[in-house]
């Protein structure tokens, strides 16, 4: 026999066989994965039978809902002692749980702010959408604040002009030094916005009025009131959250002594402590006479206290990295913050997205706590709606809608958080 015609290896490619008979069918489906041995029978007969008593039990209710109705008492009229929803008070009071008590000849306002949210969200959210749409989303903050306040349109454009100052102080002493540059741009922002946004404002809307009908704070509420702190709280969050989770990895002792303080101190104190703090405390630290918005105040403080979440968060991310990333950045002569930028957080915050979308929800949910401070959130409206004389008594139908808001844009973030995950996926396993 000759050795050296034995073949180890396949000369031919083998022909495709076909997939057995019942394989991914729904019944092979079901006894994989419900009826898998005697456990899991037990629990899938267990929820099948207890979803099924549920459905029974709210189907009737469901079934006979009532849309049409001005009052409780004429709800129960139409039914006629049969259990029902009595959706009438959705139908009713949409515009209060939606605005609050903002004018409702303005209505146009606020709802155009909303969709403008989107166009705004598009170029940081998906990649098919063009980049130099991102001018549209630095501009948007201050637009859509001169839509749902009013006012006049210089006073946002005056607030910009505080990021140009600092911009332009940076760029003229960075030469010199980057920390010291760092520094006096804030210096020349805080200044500005202290000393010359008023009068800037003013002098331009003396020149070239553009004003639209202010609206007060005390108006706004319902879930206008929600989304605008859980917008505004989970876009700067993330910012002041990196930065807090590179200072407490910082090697300088100042930098990191900071950062360390203020993260503990902020996770080891209550929200509600916080907004109260900011409702009741911060007027005494105030100069006389400071006006000082009660939103405005809460948004600090809500940031505040997700920035300290969110840069735990993120200093996970950091830590699970391997050291070689740093040796390679540094390899390739990058400075400090060219390989955070370039190599290191990257690949942190990609790590990181489920935690970061995990402190997004907590945070937007959050925002009911506002109630407890005397800002009309949908909660608080809706037990003024259960106090009205035509709606007393009325409960579920109040909170089951406004759950079901809550968890549209909650399992909107969460579906999100899965498609940039599979988006940024680069191993193939």
């Amino acid at each position: 026999m000759n050795m050296h015609n034995v073949s180890w290896v396949r000369q031919d490619i083998m022909a495709a066989s076909p997939r057995p008979s019942g394989e991914g069918s729904a019944l092979t489906w079901a006894k994989r994965n419900l009826f898998n041995g005697w456990l899991s029978t037990t629990l899938t007969m267990a929820s099948a039978l207890a979803v099924t008593c549920m459905a029974m039990a709210i189907a009737p209710w469901l079934a006979h809902s009532v849309w049409h109705a001005n009052s409780l008492a004429e709800c129960r009229q139409i039914l006629d002692g049969t259990p029902g929803a009595c959706w009438g008070v959705i139908r009713d009071r949409w515009p209060q749980l939606l605005f609050g008590f903002y004018p409702s000849p303005l209505y146009w306002r606020p709802v155009l702010a909303f969709a403008l949210l989107f166009t705004a969200l598009a170029p940081i959210l998906f990649r098919a959408v063009p980049q130099r749409a991102l001018w549209f989303s630095v501009v948007y903050p201050g637009f859509a604040y001169w839509l749902i306040w009013g006012g006049s349109l210089w006073f946002p454009v005056a607030i910009y002009c505080c990021f140009v100052v600092a911009a332009a102080i940076f760029a003229l002493t960075a030469r010199f030094s980057r920390g010291l540059a760092a520094a006096l741009s804030v210096l020349a922002a805080a200044i500005w916005s202290i000393h010359a946004v008023q009068p800037v404002s003013a002098l331009a809307t003396d020149i070239l009025p553009i004003a639209l009908a202010p609206v007060a704070s005390r108006e706004i509420g319902g879930f206008l009131l929600s989304i605008t702190i859980g917008v505004t709280g989970i876009a700067l969050s993330l910012p002041l959250g990196i930065l807090l989770a590179l200072g407490r990895r910082s090697s300088l002792p100042l930098i990191h002594l900071l950062s360390v303080t203020f993260i503990e101190f902020i996770r080891g104190v209550p929200l509600i402590t916080l907004l109260f703090t900011a409702s009741l405390l911060l007027n005494y630290f105030l100069p006389p006479g400071t006006n000082f918005d009660l939103i405005l105040r809460v948004v600090i403080m809500v940031t505040l206290f997700a920035s300290a979440y969110m840069a735990e968060v993120i200093r996970g991310g950091l830590a699970a990295l391997p050291r070689g990333q740093y040796e390679a950045a540094e390899a390739l002569g990058l400075d400090y913050w060219k390989a955070q930028r370039l190599v290191i957080l990257p690949q942190a915050l990609k790590i990181s997205i489920p935690g970061i979308v995990n402190s997004f929800i907590g945070l937007f949910k959050d925002t009911t706590l506002v109630m407890f401070i005397g800002l009309l959130d949908p909660i608080a409206l809706a037990a003024a709606i259960r106090a009205n004389t035509d709606w007393q008594g009325i409960y579920w139908e109040l909170f089951i809608f406004i759950g079901a808001v809550f968890f549209v844009f909650c399992f909107s973030m969460s579906r999100y958080s899965m498609y940039l995950e599979r988006r940024l996926k680069t191993d193939h396993r």
